[in-house]
Parts: structure tokens; C-alpha cells; sequence
């Protein structure tokens, strides 16, 4: 319950989305929680881990969405970066970004359930509206 009340509450700071009343003329797409274990080296979980993701193989090109997009580094590039930084003594530093789909901007207008066990009491019908990309969209990579 902790880690799926981070989760969310990460998305309230980002503003990942807005609740309001459900669409007649617009497809509104489920969500589901993933729920992983992380461990140290001795096997002890150390943290667990939730993240809402949108059910987006229910979405249909054309229809949902216009184009998908995969992000991928060829080695190639990889290795003309570090020779540049190299060459210019350039300091290069490595991120991961623990929200990353949640800083991108979606063209489209998504709609997704609320989540499952985090329904609003004052507005069970309403659905979110999403702003940001979210993890399972076609188009979240894109974004």
C-alpha cells in the first residue's frame, strides 16, 4: 500500500493528469498495478515496488493514437560521444530517470480509469485525463 501511494502521490507532483467526468464520445482506457520485489545480493527484499500502468494494447492506431516511437542508442553513437568527451575533456554523467515517461507531454486526449483500490468517494464515475504520458501507452516512448 505504501509503494502504490508513492506512486500516485509522484504523479500529483508531476501532474500527470485531471480528474473529471467520463467522455460519452471518447474510449477510456483501464489501468493496473505492477508490483515488483527489489532485493540486495543475499536475496532479502530490501524495497517493495508498485507502478500504474494504462492497458495500452486495448488502443488502436489511428484512432488513439497517430505514430509509436522506441528510443535506442546505437553503439556507434555511444562510442563517438565518449571519444568527443574524451577529445574536449568533457565530464559525462549517467542518470536514471525514475519517473521518465512522466515528464513528456501527450498530444492526444487520453483518458484512463482511476486506479484500482484509489477510486475518488465524491466522484466514483469521473476518469483521469491524462496531461503527461503514463507507463503502457503506445505513444508514451514517443513522448
Amino acid at each position: 500500500m505504501i509503494a502504490m501511494q508513492e506512486e500516485l502521490n509522484q504523479f500529483e507532483r508531476s501532474e500527470v493528469w485531471e480528474l473529471v467526468p467520463r467522455p460519452s464520445n471518447q474510449s477510456v482506457i483501464g489501468t493496473k498495478w505492477v508490483f515488483r520485489n527489489k532485493m540486495d545480493e543475499n536475496g532479502i527484499i530490501i524495497r517493495n515496488k508498485a507502478r500504474l500502468v494504462a492497458q495500452g494494447y486495448n488502443q488502436e492506431e489511428g484512432i488513439d493514437y497517430e505514430e509509436t516511437f522506441a528510443p535506442v542508442a546505437r553503439l556507434e553513437a555511444i562510442r563517438m560521444l565518449l571519444a568527443f568527451a574524451c577529445f574536449k575533456d568533457f565530464i559525462l554523467y549517467q542518470m536514471d530517470v525514475k519517473s521518465v515517461f512522466l515528464n513528456g507531454f501527450i498530444n492526444e486526449e487520453v483518458y484512463v480509469e482511476q486506479p484500482p483500490g484509489f477510486q475518488s468517494f465524491n466522484f466514483p464515475n469521473h476518469v483521469f485525463k491524462l496531461k503527461k504520458a503514463l507507463y503502457g501507452l503506445k505513444q508514451a516512448p514517443r513522448a
